[in-house]
C-alpha cells in the first residue's frame, strides 16, 4: 500500500459529535526523514478523551480543524532511519486516524511483540495501565473496602473492577441499562451493579453499598459523581479519571455538592493521567500480563475492522454502546 487514508478533524462540534466532523481523504505515504521512523498503524485506540481533545484545555494540545485526527495507535515499523527501531518492531505512538505516519523516534515506545495487538492496545495499554494506576497508587483498595465505578462497562470500568476484586474489595459497577448491570455482575464478578438511567438510582446505590463506599473510580463526572459523593464513607479516596458524561453535551456546570461534601467527609479527590505513572509502566504491566495469563483478569474487547469506521465507532463509544475496550483494527 502506497496510499495513507486519513480522518481530517473538519470542524470543531457543538454539543453532540456527528460524523460530518471529520473528512477522508488520501494521500501518498510519508517518507521518513532523518532520525525519523515510519510507522504502519495497526490498532487505533477509541478513548473517550479523543472527544475532549476536540474542545481544548485539556493535559494534550487541542486537535484543530485541518489537522488528521489526533488518536492513540499501536503500529509496525516499515522503515527507519535510527538504530533503535527496525522494520517488524510494534509500537506505541499518537500516530492519528491514519494508515502511516513518519514520527521522531522520542515520539514511539517499543512493545513485546510476545503479546497480540489486542491486548498492547488495551489491558497491556494505556487503558489497563490507567486501570492499575488510578486504583492503586491513588485509590489505594484495602481489603474489605467497598469500590465503586461508573461506566464500569467501559474500557478502564472493566478493568478496575476485576483489579478491586483481586485486592479483595466488594465491587459495585455503575452502568446505563439493565442488560450492561447484569453483564458486569455475571460476566466479571462484580458483586452489585446498579443503572445510572433508572428511574430510582439513588435507590438502587444505597441499596448496593448499605456500609457506604470507600473507594469512587470516577470515568464520568456529573449525575454519577454527585450520588457518589453522597454515598462516600469518611477519608474515602475519589480516583478522577475522567467526564465523559459531559464531553458531547458542552455542559460545564460543576456539582453543588463540591467543596462541602469533602470537607465534612475528609475525602482525598484526585485526578491524573497515566503519564505521571511512566516510570512504573514495565512493573505494572508485568503484573497485569500475569493476571492475564492466569486468568484472573478478562480482556473485554469491542473491535472494528476497518479504518472508515472509525467516526461511527467513537459515536457509538460516547453514547456508551460499547462492552470494554473499544478500538479500530486497521490493518
Amino acid at each position: 500500500m502506497t496510499t495513507n487514508r486519513q480522518w481530517i478533524f473538519a470542524n470543531t462540534p457543538q454539543g453532540a459529535l456527528t460524523e460530518a466532523t471529520f473528512r477522508w481523504q488520501e494521500t501518498p505515504m510519508p517518507q521518513p526523514g532523518d532520525g525519523e521512523v515510519l510507522v504502519r498503524t495497526r490498532m487505533l485506540s477509541l478513548d473517550p478523551a479523543n472527544r475532549a481533545w476536540m474542545n481544548g484545555a485539556t493535559y494534550r494540545e487541542q486537535v484543530l480543524p485541518g489537522d488528521v485526527m489526533h488518536g492513540f495507535t499501536l503500529g509496525e515499523v516499515v522503515a527507519s532511519n535510527v538504530p533503535d527501531f527496525a522494520p517488524g518492531d510494534l509500537v506505541d505512538s499518537m500516530g492519528g486516524w491514519q494508515d502511516y505516519a513518519a514520527l521522531p523516534a522520542a515520539a514511539l515506545v517499543k512493545r513485546n511483540r510476545r503479546h497480540t495487538p489486542e491486548l498492547l492496545i488495551g489491558v497491556l495499554g494505556v487503558t489497563g495501565l490507567t486501570a492499575y494506576h488510578g486504583l492503586f497508587d491513588i485509590g489505594e483498595p484495602r481489603p474489605g473496602d467497598v469500590v465503586l465505578v461508573s461506566a464500569a462497562a467501559g474500557a478502564v470500568g472493566t478493568i478496575v473492577g476485576q483489579l478491586a476484586r483481586l485486592a479483595g474489595c466488594r465491587v459495585v459497577g455503575i452502568a446505563g441499562g439493565q442488560a450492561k448491570c447484569d453483564w458486569l455482575v455475571r460476566e466479571l464478578g462484580f458483586d452489585a451493579a446498579v443503572d445510572y438511567k433508572a428511574a430510582d438510582f439513588h435507590k438502587q446505590l444505597r441499596v448496593a453499598t448499605p456500609n457506604g463506599v470507600d473507594v469512587y473510580f470516577d470515568n464520568v463526572g456529573g449525575v454519577c459523581l454527585d450520588a457518589a459523593l453522597l454515598a462516600m464513607n469518611l477519608g474515602g479516596r475519589i480516583v478522577c479519571c475522567g467526564a465523559v458524561s459531559q464531553y458531547d453535551t458542552g455542559a460545564t456546570g460543576g456539582s453543588p455538592l463540591l467543596p462541602g461534601v469533602v470537607v465534612t467527609k475528609r475525602l482525598r479527590m484526585q485526578g491524573f493521567i497515566v503519564l505521571d505513572y511512566a516510570a512504573q509502566q514495565d512493573q505494572a504491566e508485568a503484573r497485569l500480563a500475569g493476571w492475564i495469563e492466569s486468568g484472573a483478569v478478562r480482556s473485554i474487547l469491542d473491535i472494528v475492522d476497518g479504518l472508515e469506521n472509525a467516526p461511527a465507532s467513537l459515536i457509538r463509544l460516547l453514547a456508551g454502546g460499547n462492552l470494554g475496550k473499544m478500538a479500530i483494527r486497521v490493518s
